[in-house]
């Protein structure tokens, strides 16, 4: 199966994803709490990763299945391929009518994203990519920005987290805002809107796999705050932290975040 069919394939399931969770939006919410963690998860969470799976696995029955809203199966392990899945990144975006959220598809093959698809249906912004093809939104190509000095930076994270007094060297004054999906952040990364995200906690597979080919394939910088590239599917689908970043601006940061160890 090339990656490209694949990619045609998870373009149609997330286009679907998004029409089924503005629908249920539409309609009427219900809403629960995780007990692991206490955040939201919707009706429209688990009606989102039903259809992928029976859109996806019924198209890959042979390919393996990581979602943030499908209890784990270690037979995953044994793939060489799997769909990595977060049918609604930013649920609290999403439950609140706030554009900032997104459904996003990987293939993983040998521990790194293949195909990968981002879609942010209240914006109408389709992000995809497939290894070697470059990276597009709503067709067209996109690329990072040229920045290289991080005074006046357009950063997307959290303002307290740049603000924290336990920094070595204080950052200089830059335009920093929120997004809830960890996803869509890294695909406006990518496509130069904004010029850096920083999360200094872990994030799960489902969270990264198909914005961080986008990014890398758009050509910025995806990896961890001690410069580290991500590989997927591990038996801990999760990495440490998250730095995105146009080129020009990724060697400031990681001199700003070497020194942070965080826990496993």
């Amino acid at each position: 199966m090339t990656h490209q069919a694949d990619l045609d394939l998870i373009l149609n399931a997330a286009r679907a994803a998004g029409d089924l969770a503005l629908r249920m939006r539409t309609q009427g919410l219900e809403i629960e709490y995780k007990a692991a963690d206490s955040s939201p998860v919707t009706n429209a969470d688990l009606a989102v990763d039903r259809l992928l799976i029976d859109t996806l696995r019924a198209a890959r029955p042979d390919y393996g299945w990581l979602s943030e809203e499908t209890a784990d199966n270690p037979d995953r392990l044994t793939c060489r391929r799997l769909f990595v899945v977060d049918p609604i990144d930013g649920t609290r975006s999403y439950a609140k009518g706030r554009p900032w959220w997104s459904v996003s598809i990987a293939v993983v093959e040998d521990d790194q994203p293949v195909a990968g698809v981002v879609f942010a249906p209240d914006v109408d912004e389709l992000y995809s990519a497939t290894a070697g093809a470059g990276a597009r939104l709503n067709g067209a190509l996109i690329a990072p920005s040229d920045r290289t000095e991080l005074e006046g930076a357009r950063m997307v994270g959290d303002i307290r987290m740049f603000q924290h007094p336990a920094w070595p060297e204080p950052w200089p004054p830059m335009q920093v805002e929120t997004r809830n999906s960890t996803a869509y952040r890294m695909c406006l990364v990518a496509a130069g809107a904004f010029d850096a995200a920083l999360v200094l906690v872990a994030k799960s597979d489902w969270d990264l796999a198909a914005a961080d080919l986008i990014a890398r394939e758009a050509g910025a910088y995806s990896g961890d705050h001690l410069g580290r590239p991500f590989a997927y599917n591990g038996p801990k689908p999760a990495q440490h932290s998250l730095l995105c970043a146009t080129p020009g601006l990724t060697p400031l940061i990681l001199n700003r975040t070497r020194h942070i160890a965080l826990g496993n």
